[in-house]
């Protein structure tokens, strides 16, 4: 059968204080409506996404998957009605999920839509720490789920209930619409709450099925507080994702992952290691202490850092070495080259078992255009070297320490580009005034 997602998203997020909407707030990396999209897309064969108002970043990130706008932000039944028109005729399940509990997981999704087959409605349920003003889900003698009641309609005995409302439920798209419709807005905020729709579906006769998971899985996130303990929850998984993978990280909760990074086998991660989106790292690479990676192919049995940045479009062929205090950008690392300290390497080729002294500068920028170094293989480039682009030295080349290099190098030649050397006799500190 097949069952559609539909996300609601159209939530300012005043608590945030910021102009982004909240949807976009990233969670390793990627905007929580991308996180939450990317999980669906493994459960549900479409989605929907209601946005607000003059959204257009909102919907721009939700593409390709179609947007609605809630142009009153009335309450989350509302808000999940509005998706009716874009699933008209749909004969398969739907379920309402929302941006801002972007943590769930597939797994949970199947799970939830598992519970459907037995039941008319599911919905998903936790019980929280700290259970505050959630709402709460009331059961009878069978674990059947009787009612949600919330927060502020509830009386001191329902409140006194641990299982709380995550407010996703799942239920046939015909039958979702039709009790969506029946929602009147009579409560303490005078809004349409898309969980009264468990009281038609009770009063119909329908089984109603909570399906509990982790409060870490389901809690919201409505503030830059949440959001960082969101953030944290995320990285937890990831970190235990890449370690269950083959990778040895040597101080787990240091490393920040994307939610993309890809690691191979034996992979060696030292402390304080960012990975920003977009990397891949084969099979035996060992990535030093305070290293930031991001948009970057590391190949097998590379060493990086520490104190190493790779920026996007770097590819590191295997074996190379990337050392303390260099950077690369838009760079390849040729198999077995080396640049191991104090460099900047940005728009450049450099040839297998090229040797990048320290200091050196790729100057590949004019003020205007980019321009690209390219350096042969087995060349070896002096330390303190400026290679003003676009210029080129050869394979075996010698770049003499200290030179401004604006001609391209020959193979096998040797490269000297500095002032002559003069020393003056009797000039030194003997005899000036006022040193010791």
């Amino acid at each position: 059968m097949t069952a559609a997602a539909i996300l609601l998203a159209a939530g300012l997020g005043t608590r945030m204080r910021s102009a982004l909407p909240k949807a976009l707030h990233p969670l390793a990396g990627r905007p929580m409506l991308n996180q939450l999209l990317a999980a669906a897309g493994e459960v549900f064969d479409r989605a929907v996404v209601v946005v607000g108002p003059d959204m257009p970043a909102l919907e721009r990130a939700a593409a390709p998957h179609p947007t609605v706008v809630q142009a009153e932000r009335l309450g989350t039944g509302h808000a999940a009605l509005q998706a009716a028109p874009l699933l008209e005729g749909f004969a398969g399940d739907a379920a309402v999920l929302y941006a801002d509990n972007a943590l769930i997981t597939a797994e949970t999704m199947r799970r939830l839509r598992a519970a459907r087959d037995g039941a008319g409605l599911a919905l998903l349920a936790m019980r929280p720490a700290d259970p505050a003003k959630y709402g709460r889900v009331l059961t009878d003698g069978s674990g059947g789920v009787t009612r949600v009641v919330e927060w502020a309609d509830a009386t001191e005995a329902e409140r006194a209930v641990t299982l709380c409302n995550a407010g996703v439920v799942c239920a046939r798209a015909a039958d979702l619409f039709r009790w969506l419709r029946l929602v009147r807005n009579d409560n303490a905020k005078r809004e349409y709450y898309l969980t009264d729709i468990v009281a038609f579906a009770v009063a119909e006769g329908v089984r109603v099925a909570a399906v509990e998971a982790p409060e870490a899985e389901l809690r919201g996130i409505n503030s830059r507080v949440e959001l960082a303990e969101a953030e944290a929850e995320m990285q937890r998984r990831l970190r235990r994702a890449a370690m269950e993978g083959g990778a040895t990280l040597i101080q787990p909760e240091s490393v920040v992952f994307s939610h993309d990074t890809a690691l191979g086998q034996d992979v060696t991660v030292g402390p304080n290691v960012v990975f920003g989106p977009g990397v891949a790292v084969e099979d035996g690479v060992e990535i030093r202490a305070f290293s930031h990676l991001e948009g970057c192919v590391v190949k097998r049995g590379a060493i990086i850092g520490p104190f190493a940045r790779l920026r996007p479009g770097t590819v590191v062929e295997r074996g190379a070495h990337v050392g303390n205090f260099v950077e690369l950008k838009a760079a390849v690392l040729g198999e077995g080259a080396k640049a191991n300290h104090l460099s900047y390497l940005g728009d450049a080729d450099i040839g297998a078992g090229a040797n990048i002294g320290a200091g050196t500068i790729t100057c590949n920028y004019d003020g205007v255009n980019k321009h690209r170094t390219v350096i042969g293989e087995g060349a070896f480039i002096g330390s303190d070297t400026a290679l003003v682009a676009p210029v080129s030295v050869g394979a075996r080349a010698l770049v003499g320490a200290g030179s401004v290099i604006t001609e391209d190098v020959p193979a096998d030649a040797l490269a000297v580009a500095r002032g002559r050397q003069v020393n003056k006799a009797g000039r030194g500190f003997k005899g000036k005034k006022g040193r010791g």
